[in-house]
């Protein structure tokens, strides 16, 4: 963000500093007055974007998924939800934002641990600690939940919540620091409003070393595996695209016109989606389809998430009409090329589509392009490199991570997915003993 652009969010919040990396504050020296107005705005940000994970992406997902299996996702949606939320509250909220000491550039501290010190006396900027606390859990309880739509439909749910424990532990906390709580790449200012590397990108890695480890659903291209219920996905997704608004806006963490530039470029990125995809769709195939019209609006609003704090209106449509075809790509193209089953497209469209708008990011940063500009004393070749490389970090630490994370898993739960009868049978009974519907 340009130092012009940082001086107006100054004057209108007090001494929040914001870095070219992040919209993410660092606690100031010196608390300034909280700010109702502030707080009210980052609170309803933070309502919204708990609702596009509960019910938003549990509808999105289990809209999609089999009869047999739709209790099965919508409760690991919840299940994981939940637990990251409380490890959140005991150890991750301390380790992502507190003083690491000399692990500053990696890991933060434990002076947090338990929420040790966070009153509500206590503030982050203009907004109590305890909101701020809460809207970024918020952020750490989203990005789990997105990898479920990786191995849906036949992974045990022993192992899903293991996995979940290890990979917000060994990768999400880490990644949450160095990014937004004064770690290395906060530092070297890459482009990255709302978490396109931490949130999309790092969901996306994992879900396609999850399809890969668990392997494909018993029947891929033998048996029907249409989404059964469609309703169900458009009122997910579309409690998604509200969610967004807050998830991006919120960022700000302050009400002012800079957030309303967030939330507008939110906006227009997930509605030139919906319209690329659906255009795209028409032509190739005669028939545009509402599965194809809402993965295109999701996929703008991902593409957008690394650009929105950077780029003009024009900018955030064209970010989100590049996008859905570069997905499109990689749903139709290249996941069968790789082989793998990622059995809702979590890679196709969170890690193709948060690599393409990161890179997109830069280049409609540009003020020639009605951007807010780049960092000082870079010109575009040399942020491009920085996008890349922090993109690349991202891409390679997801991918150890994961892989490290569902070995415990296996290991802990003696195997990853379940056994061949109990995956015919649905994973709502076998796993759960309910059914999603009466008539199943």
């Amino acid at each position: 963000m340009t130092s012009s652009a940082q001086h107006r969010i100054r004057a209108a919040g007090g001494l929040v500093a914001l870095t070219a990396s992040s919209c993410w504050a660092q606690t100031a020296t010196v608390a300034p007055s909280i700010s109702a107005g502030d707080t009210a705005f980052v609170f309803t940000c933070a309502l919204v974007v708990l609702l596009m994970t509960l019910p938003g992406l549990a509808l999105f997902y289990a809209g999609l998924a089999r009869v047999k299996n739709v209790l099965s996702v919508l409760t690991q949606v919840f299940a994981v939800a939940s637990l990251i939320c409380v490890l959140w509250a005991i150890y991750g909220y301390s380790l992502a934002f507190s003083d690491g000491g000399e692990r500053q550039a990696y890991i933060g501290g434990v002076s947090k641990l338990f929420l040790a010190g966070v009153t509500p006396d206590s503030a982050q900027g203009t907004i109590p600690e305890l909101l701020y606390f809460l809207f970024m859990m918020m952020f750490a309880a989203i990005t789990p939940t997105i990898i479920v739509g990786g191995f849906a439909e036949r992974m045990k749910f022993s192992a899903v919540l293991v996995f979940m424990a290890v990979w917000f532990t060994i990768n999400y906390v880490p990644m949450a620091h160095m990014a937004w709580g004064g770690g290395w790449v906060f530092d070297w200012k890459s482009q990255d409003f709302a978490g396109g590397n931490v949130v999309h990108i790092n969901a996306g890695i994992a879900a396609l070393v999850a399809a890969w480890m668990v392997g494909p659903r018993r029947g891929l291209h033998t048996t029907a595996m249409a989404p059964h219920n469609m309703t169900m996905t458009m009122t997910g997704g579309s409690l998604l695209w509200v969610g967004w608004l807050g998830f991006c806006g919120g960022c700000a963490l302050l009400a002012n016109g800079f957030a309303m530039l967030v939330i507008v470029n939110t906006m227009l990125a997930g509605a030139a989606g919906a319209v690329s995809w659906m255009f795209i769709e028409w032509m190739h195939r005669g028939k545009p389809s509402l599965l194809g019209i809402v993965t295109g609006a999701v996929a703008g609003l991902v593409a957008i998430t690394p650009a929105c704090g950077f780029v003009g209106p024009m900018g955030a449509l064209a970010i989100g009409a590049i996008a859905s075809p570069c997905c499109i790509w990689a749903v139709e193209r290249l996941k069968p090329a790789l082989g793998l089953d990622d059995s809702f497209d979590v890679f196709g469209v969170h890690g193709v589509g948060g690599i393409v708008g990161g890179l997109l990011t830069t280049l409609f940063a540009l003020p020639a392009l009605g951007g807010t500009g780049l960092p000082e004393a870079r010109d575009f070749g040399e942020q491009m490199l920085v996008q890349v490389g922090a993109i690349g970090f991202s891409i390679v630490f997801c991918l150890v991570t994961s892989y490290i994370a569902l070995i415990v898993a296996s290991l802990c739960c003696r195997g990853l997915r379940v056994d061949e009868d109990k995956e015919v049978e649905g994973l709502d009974t076998s796993e759960h003993g309910e059914t999603g519907y009466k008539c199943a």
